[in-house]
């Protein structure tokens, strides 16, 4: 880690850093709490980039090409830097972007081709962490090989870079328009000088996205004359066309050279305006400053009190992590690009996000919206709905207005489901219900997307499910896992069709939320593949892995069997009743770690057993014992994962962070709660972290959680009180929340009989 970095977490607890909110009133600087290299090392795929909230743009270091870990485009254990691209990822276990990356060089341009095995473009330079330094909206490293400081801030739309340049009559930028990362299909690249200090220019490529079309707008503070190098490159059987500009100037000893730089999916002119409305001038002090403001307003949504300034440190890069993504997709005029692929307009009031992994975001980071921000989450329903309309059903994996067909379930019902019960109804209620109703029925018609993408968007096992009732395994991959999220997505709609009067479809839908009962297997106590002939797939293996073909998705039975978060004593009662369910539950955290297979899952990651934090399908299984009257051992469970699988370093996730749902399990369960069930307005109490916390709530009120006698050692609740009152069982409601209050835990260095519930 860097120095000064480790300067700063030395000093936290010494003096308070300060800023001013939009209107001038002097804040904390959450900041300055925020260690941006969390997640960039281990299998966290985050990076350090210069980005504002849910920003279109993404400016950052890019430090390897190819290879899992180069997700973000960025790894801390590189050792040099390629340059600096405007679109990236943040924490997926997929790729992609890595668009037009600028590289600021002194000497020889160097632009020959090292083969697609090299992690490295002939232009890189060497770098160390000692002189690199990265804070929410702001980046700054050395490059030794040119001696140039680079520096980095940004808008929603727009990037400014500054350089530092050495003397040099050889001094320039090299602009990669083939470079993206894991070496995606470039279809289409064309870049001209407008003029000598503007460049404007668009490629089309396929990866993830299958069809991604980008333009960019870029002006230079000095002029600069230019060299177009195009070729096509023979590698095996492969031809792989090039396309760099390479603009040339002398500089004077530390002489400074800026550059803007803005993108656009819908065309050139919209990257001009976005450019021209958000950065006119070349104030790059004044941009890193409201970028500054912009992520304190987002981060002061929760206070914490603690004197362990890794705790802190750790729950601020989390809180940095959640606002991250979904990602703004609407140009400054309104027009962005739609799920059919052309141009629309919207009212700039709602514009409209891409970036949607909600495999994994539907557990805690919507959940985490609805408290701090629903209005966000809202427009988040909003933007769903507007991509059902234009691409003929709603996204599982949204990619730049891209359908991916990545994952598993129909979760954008869960952020509906959760988002009405909860009172935030501000979007088309009748629409979004019927967007829900098309995404569980089997309709492969009017979806928009390449023939052979389109079964992974619908996928045979939503008729499956439907008519025989079942997923049989050997008709279908991942059926296990499909047919326990669909299960769940159907209960979802049955509280939806429920709240709305709709009956008929409400019994329909409970009907099909049972269907978990059919994968239980009674002899072995797990969830099982079930064939076309209503036998279980053998051999069974608990802990066996075969990463995305087999009966799970990303996980195993030992993972899988627990995920009926809308029925727990219907799970219960098939374990065999609650002091069985609860050996069972043992087993999973005691059980050896060991995985079989031959291609077992990268993403089983965070073992505690066999239970893994690392990936999703777990983060809801130690709250599971506040339902069977173990609330002891979900306070311990959590404390675990808080102190074990989360840390202040580049390898401090246990796991992908995938789009702030790794951050936001941590933000929920170190304040004290988590949602098991989104759909389902309850909070389960686990382990509270800190002395004391603060959520600021959207109409001012605000929500105390106040912990006494807590320690590292004094893990277990003695007592809670709810606004005074003593609140004897482990949970809460939302309601408890908006409506502002405090809550009062005592803490315990052993476990006590608080939050048993009593059996009827």
């Amino acid at each position: 880690m860097k120095i000064n970095m480790l300067l700063s977490g030395c000093l936290l607890g010494l003096l308070c850093f300060t800023a001013c909110d939009s209107e001038g009133n002097e804040m904390n600087d959450y900041t300055h709490y925020v260690n941006s290299f969390i997640g960039t090392g281990g299998h966290g795929h985050t990076h350090p980039g210069a980005m504002v909230p849910h920003g279109m743009i993404q400016p950052g270091p890019d430090t390897r090409i190819d290879g899992w870990d180069s997700c973000s485009g960025y790894y801390y254990e590189d050792t040099t830097i390629n340059g600096f691209a405007h679109t990236r990822l943040s924490g997926t276990g997929c790729a992609d972007f890595g668009d037009f990356l600028l590289m600021p060089t002194v000497g020889v341009q160097r632009t020959d081709f090292l083969g697609t095995e090299s992690q490295k473009r002939p232009f890189a330079s060497a770098f160390s962490h000692e002189k690199e330094h990265a804070e929410p909206g702001y980046y700054s490293v050395f490059l030794d090989t040119y001696g140039v400081k680079a520096e980095l801030t940004s808008t929603e739309r727009a990037a400014m870079h500054r350089y530092t340049f050495p003397e040099s009559k050889e001094s320039g930028f090299i602009l990669d328009m083939d470079y993206n990362i894991q070496q995606q299909i470039n279809q289409v690249m064309e870049v001209e000088a407008v003029n000598d200090t503007v460049l404007r220019g668009r490629k089309r490529s396929a990866y993830w996205a299958y069809r991604q079309d980008l333009y960019f707008y870029a002006v230079f503070s000095k002029p600069f004359t230019y060299t177009l190098y195009t070729d096509t490159v023979q590698e095996n059987d492969k031809q792989i066309p090039v396309c760099k500009m390479l603009l040339h100037f002398e500089t004077a000893k530390d002489e400074q050279v800026l550059a803007k730089f803005s993108i656009s999916s819908v065309d050139a002119e919209g990257a001009y305006k976005n450019l021209q409305a958000e950065m006119p001038g070349w104030n790059f002090d004044g941009v890193r400053a409201d970028a500054k403001k912009k992520w304190n307003e987002c981060l002061s949504k929760i206070a914490v009190k603690t004197n362990n300034e890794d705790q802190r440190a750790i729950f601020y890069t989390a809180m940095y992590h959640a606002f991250l993504s979904p990602n703004l997709f609407t140009d400054v005029d309104g027009r962005y690009l739609g799920m059919d692929l052309k141009v629309h307009t919207t009212d700039m009031k709602h514009p409209v996000y891409t970036i949607f992994s909600l495999w994994d975001t539907f557990r805690a980071l919507h959940p985490l919206l609805t408290i701090v921000d629903p209005q966000l989450n809202t427009e988040f329903i909003r933007s769903l709905i507007k991509k059902h309309q234009e691409g003929g059903i709603f996204p599982k994996w949204d990619c730049v207005s891209n359908y991916t067909g990545t994952m598993v379930g129909y979760h954008a019902a869960s952020l509906v489901a959760d988002s009405y019960v909860k009172g935030y109804r501000d979007f088309d209620v009748q629409e979004a219900y019927k967007a829900c109703l098309r995404a569980a029925e089997y309709d492969t018609t009017g979806i928009v997307a390449p023939g052979w993408l389109i079964p992974y968007v619908m996928p045979k096992a939503r008729y499956y499910k439907n008519t025989l009732g079942y997923i049989p395994c050997d008709r279908e991959n991942e059926s296990v896992a499909k047919a326990l999220e669909y299960a769940y997505d159907d209960w979802c709609i049955s509280v939806l069709a429920d709240s709305l009067g709709d009956t008929e479809t409400k019994e329909k839908y409970a009907r099909f939320a049972d269907a978990y009962e059919f994968y239980f297997d009674p002899a072995t106590r797990f969830m099982r593949g079930l064939d076309s002939k209503g036998e279980w797939r053998t051999p069974f293996n608990p802990r066996s892995s075969n990463h995305r073909n087999d009966d799970y998705c990303e996980g195993t039975a030992w993972q899988w069997t627990w995920f009926v978060p809308h029925d727990i004593p219907g799970l219960v009662k098939l374990m065999g009743g609650e002091d069985a369910f609860v050996g069972k539950l043992d087993s999973l955290f005691t059980v050896s770690s060991q995985l079989e297979g031959e291609a077992t899952s990268a993403d089983i990651t965070g073992l505690i057993g066999q239970y893994a934090h690392g990936n999703e399908p777990s983060h809801h299984i130690t709250h599971m014992y506040n339902y069977v009257n173990r609330p002891w051992r979900t306070q311990e469970l959590v404390d675990s994962v808080l102190h074990n699988q989360y840390f202040n370093a580049p390898d401090g996730l246990s796991g992908n962070e995938d789009c702030g749902q790794m951050s936001a399990w941590y933000i929920l369960n170190s304040m004290g709660f988590y949602q098991v069930c989104p759909g389902k307005p309850v909070y389960s109490i686990g382990r509270p972290l800190f002395e004391e916390v603060t959520i600021n709530l959207p109409d001012r009120k605000t929500f105390v959680i106040r912990t006494h006698n807590n320690s590292k050692t004094n893990k277990y609740i003695e007592s809670v009180l709810l606004n005074g009152k003593p609140l004897d069982v482990p949970f809460f409601t939302h309601n408890d929340i908006v409506r502002g209050g405090t809550m009062e835990i005592t803490m315990s260095p052993v476990p006590t009989e608080w939050g048993k519930q009593i059996k009827n």
